[in-house]
């Protein structure tokens, strides 16, 4: 029984250690590559598990680029591999862009691949063009009627741009700008329903893919619809602004009127008290001319005859129905 389970640990040892033998010495991998006419070094395969690059991404790779016919060296690979990218997709892009005669070099590959981008989308967009659509863009035309269009722009990859080439971001804002811009200097609505594809030789005119990833090959107007009547609502907007100023000026003017009104109420009241005041005077400023002497018994009798004569002839004017002189009756 010992014998046994001696045989069957030895077994289970021998299977551990030949694991462990393929596993850093990848025999079949190396044959692989040498049938697939790859010429790489086995003890490079065996230094791979340790500098922690899998053999087997390099090697599939290296036999993939030698029957596409391109000449990749196995320390760049593993350097763009060490480096974080995506050694597959690099290797992936560049047959295809030997295939379609796109220009592509192994360092291109890699710093577009390091940057972020997808190198083998690029590729296949400059082979089969991508439509990009826009969302609304609203303008408005100089007749001050609204227009929502909605452009189809057709962009292909510039290879040479996308390491620190703008996205599609900037090419769909440059395009709506475009689209305001062209419905802006229309002089009528009408012209631009018309004649649509105006907008897109205007927009191509500019240029916008300046400085970005993508060449535009093509803008379309895929939509184009009536909005609101902006100058109307602008010229609404300024009549009741100016309803409410010529109302606020009016509310001042009255404001001012009522307060000078208040004002010279005021003044009357207080000349009013003035009178009174003064009137409150007189007896006393008789009494002291009495006292001095400077004012006689007859000089009184003339100065009440006066005063009562005044008063009835103010009773006279006040009384409209009194048109005769008393004194002739």
């Amino acid at each position: 029984m010992n014998e046994i389970y001696v045989i069957i640990a030895i077994g289970v040892g021998s299977i551990f250690l030949l694991w462990i033998i393929f596993y850093f010495i990848p025999v079949g991998l190396w044959f692989t590559a040498l049938v697939s006419g790859v010429r790489i070094n086995l003890l490079q395969l065996v230094l791979m598990r340790w500098r922690r690059v899998p053999p087997g991404v390099i090697v599939s790779s290296m036999i993939g680029a030698t029957k596409a016919g391109l000449d990749l060296k196995r320390d760049d690979l593993e350097a763009h591999f060490l480096a974080g990218g995506k050694v597959q997709q690099v290797v992936n892009a560049l047959i295809s862009a030997d295939k379609a005669n796109i220009e592509l070099n192994f360092k291109t590959a890699t710093a577009i691949d390091l940057a972020g981008r997808d190198v083998l989308e690029a590729v296949q967009m400059s082979v089969n063009p991508k439509v990009i659509d826009t969302k609304k863009v609203a303008a408005v035309a100089k007749d001050g009627i609204q227009l929502i269009a909605i452009a189809r722009v057709t962009v292909r990859a510039n290879i040479k741009q996308l390491v620190g080439g703008a996205g599609e971001e900037t090419v769909l804002a440059r395009v709506g700008e475009g689209i305001v811009s062209s419905i802006g200097s229309a002089d009528s609505h009408k012209a631009v329903l018309e004649n649509p594809d105006s907008i897109s030789r205007v927009v191509l005119d500019k240029g916008l893919d300046s400085g970005t990833a993508f060449e535009i090959l093509s803008i379309d107007i895929a939509d184009i619809d009536i909005g609101k009547n902006i100058g109307a609502v602008l010229q609404m907007d300024q009549a009741n602004a100016d309803k409410n100023i010529a109302q606020a000026k009016a509310e001042e003017r009255r404001a001012m009127a009522v307060a000078n009104e208040q004002e010279m109420k005021a003044k009357a009241q207080e000349a009013r008290a003035n009178v009174i005041q003064a009137e409150a005077q007189i007896p006393m400023a008789i009494a002291d001319a009495f006292r001095s002497g400077h004012l006689g018994v007859m000089d009184y009798y003339k100065f009440q005859n006066i005063q009562a004569d005044t008063k009835m002839r103010d009773s006279i004017s006040e009384d409209p129905g009194m048109t005769e002189d008393p004194n002739q009756s």
